[in-house]
């Protein structure tokens, strides 16, 4: 069965300022768009045909695991954003988590945001829990994702430059700052307690 392109969780003006409705429709209804596209052109007749996407992502190569790792990230990162979201994470076992591998909710912003700023290139920024439960945060160039480490990907941001150009332009560090004002923590907690990844 081909792979859909799933709806924003949020209408296209929800994220606003912080990210506008053309960055979301360019980035959304354009870019994971086309992954998908040809994701669905590549697998067709292969031994992915029927594959979900984390499976992809854990086991394919070249074009396939690049288009396949792209509509993951990209559907996982619009949930990784709410409206409503920022502040720190709520009470729970994911809160515990951070004090435990990063001292304070301050500190894990602070080493994401300079991941964030100093990734050279195209690539992502995530937080991924080990098979021992530890939290890290870890970068990616291009497509890359923590699942082909057998990590548990808990938290995205997108640093291709169609995620941020748009309304920020070459102003990195703005668009992490406005990062933080939308992250869903509910759906980063409900990750952090999953067993197996997150499915489109």
């Amino acid at each position: 069965m081909p792979h859909r392109l799933p709806d924003l969780p949020f209408p296209t003006d929800a994220l606003e300022p912080h990210m506008s409705s053309e960055t979301l429709s360019l980035h959304h209804g354009k870019h994971h768009a086309t992954y998908v596209e040809k994701l669905n052109a590549l697998i067709e007749g292969t031994e992915f045909a029927t594959s979900p996407l984390s499976e992809i992502v854990a086991k394919a190569h070249g074009g396939i695991f690049n288009n396949g790792a792209q509509a993951w990230n990209h559907a996982f990162f619009w949930n990784c954003l709410h409206p409503e979201g920022g502040g720190d994470p709520h009470q729970g076992a994911l809160a515990d988590a951070i004090a435990k591998d990063f001292g304070s909710a301050e500190a894990l912003r602070n080493e994401f945001s300079t991941r964030l700023t100093t990734l050279f290139g195209s690539g992502w920024v995530w937080l991924a829990k080990d098979r021992d439960g530890n939290l890290g945060v870890e970068s990616t160039s291009n497509a890359g994702n923590p699942i082909t480490d057998g990590k548990m990907p808990i938290l995205t941001c997108d640093m291709w430059e169609h995620a941020y150009y748009v309304d920020y332009r070459n102003r990195k560090k703005e668009y992490v700052e406005s990062f933080w004002h939308l992250v869903n923590w509910n759906f980063v907690a409900a990750n952090f307690e999953r067993e197996a990844p997150y499915e489109p």
